[in-house]
């Protein structure tokens, strides 16, 4: 866990250094508040969780057991604007790993989820059935190890900046 203030840009290099001497760590920032840039440039180089003082008082428990899982820990207005605004940037379209063990149709199914589609415009797109969606997305979310959409579009994030040159 990172304890600091999300504004300095120390913090972004710690969480940098974290993952470079351990790529498999899942750095959790902990910070009195977190300004959007901020937290936008910790989620982008890899923070698995970002945690206030107040949270962490009365949730760390639960917080470490959801990121130790394989989850990411975000205030969810904070999650949504991050999304949005990534989403408009078309960022990621297909993770870089673990595409391997999806089906084609999975394959298919994470590139609509990349898209923001719900599970009814996916039926639609692939014509296939709401319940046959919703069956294709929760394998989705489990071969990458998450339960939330969110969860995918951030990982698919972190992974394809992961594998860029910098």
């Amino acid at each position: 866990m990172i304890e600091g203030d999300a504004h300095d840009p120390p913090t972004d290099a710690i969480v940098t250094q974290v993952l470079a001497a351990s790529p498999s760590a899942r750095p959790i920032v902990l910070a009195e508040e977190f300004t959007e840039p901020a937290a936008f440039s910790l989620l982008r180089l890899g923070a698995k969780g970002l945690i206030t003082y107040a949270e962490a008082s009365q949730r760390l428990p639960i917080i470490l057991g959801e990121v130790d899982a394989g989850g990411f820990w975000v205030p969810r207005a904070l999650l949504s604007r991050f999304v949005d605004e990534t989403w408009a940037a078309k960022a990621p379209r297909r993770p870089v790993e673990r595409t391997s063990a999806l089906t084609p149709r999975e394959q298919e199914i994470l590139d609509d989820l990349l898209q923001n589609l719900s599970n009814k415009e996916i039926a639609s797109k692939r014509s296939i059935s709401s319940r046959t969606a919703k069956f294709h997305v929760s394998n989705v979310l489990s071969k990458h190890g998450v339960k939330r959409r969110a969860d995918l579009f951030l990982l698919c994030l972190q992974e394809r900046g992961a594998s860029q040159p910098t």
